[in-house]
């Protein structure tokens, strides 16, 4: 398995006890929310160490996704999990069309100018319903729309690089 392959993809957090039947309540970032349900199995970030936990059941519940994992019966089983990080392997997301890319393939990427100036590399994104948009770190922090012909001239994700048309001092 590549190294691509094997990385992990955080997709959520336990964030809330459900019920006294050993339900939590997940912090999803997947689109739509209930979509982490269909990834198995989980990789949990429990006492800083990963551990493969599967989930029995899980469904939607209002604007959270509840789920029961095997063999969490109780409230006080359920309680352990609280904080934990949810992530899958990279290669468990289906696979992406020609110019689409999971915003974890994005993270890590080198962005620069047409000129070959570095602006520095993709450490986060954010959402802001307008448009997705890099955070950029580099010599100084930027905030860079993800908006594809305007913006962003190029993804390469072979190359591990982004070219964008943007103003270096803005």
């Amino acid at each position: 398995m590549s190294e691509k392959a094997a990385r992990r993809i955080i997709l959520g957090k336990v964030v809330g006890l459900f019920g006294i039947k050993g339900w939590v309540k997940l912090l999803s970032w997947t689109e739509p929310r209930e979509q982490i349900i269909e990834y198995r199995p989980w990789q949990l970030l429990l006492e800083g160490e990963w551990r493969e936990r599967a989930v029995a059941e899980g469904r939607a519940h209002g604007k959270s996704v509840i789920v029961r994992f095997e063999g969490v019966t109780d409230r006080d089983q359920a309680a352990v999990l609280l904080g934990a990080e949810i992530a899958v392997r990279r290669d468990q997301l289906a696979a992406t069309r020609p110019g689409e890319y999971y915003w974890a393939d994005l993270v890590g990427l080198e962005v620069r100018l047409a000129d070959g100036r570095v602006l520095g590399r993709v450490a986060d994104l954010m959402e802001t319903g307008a448009n997705d948009v890099l955070v950029v770190e580099g010599e100084r922090q930027r905030l860079i729309p993800f908006i594809r012909g305007q913006v962003i001239k190029d993804v390469d994700l072979d190359a591990g690089l982004i070219r964008v048309d943007w103003d270096p001092e803005f």
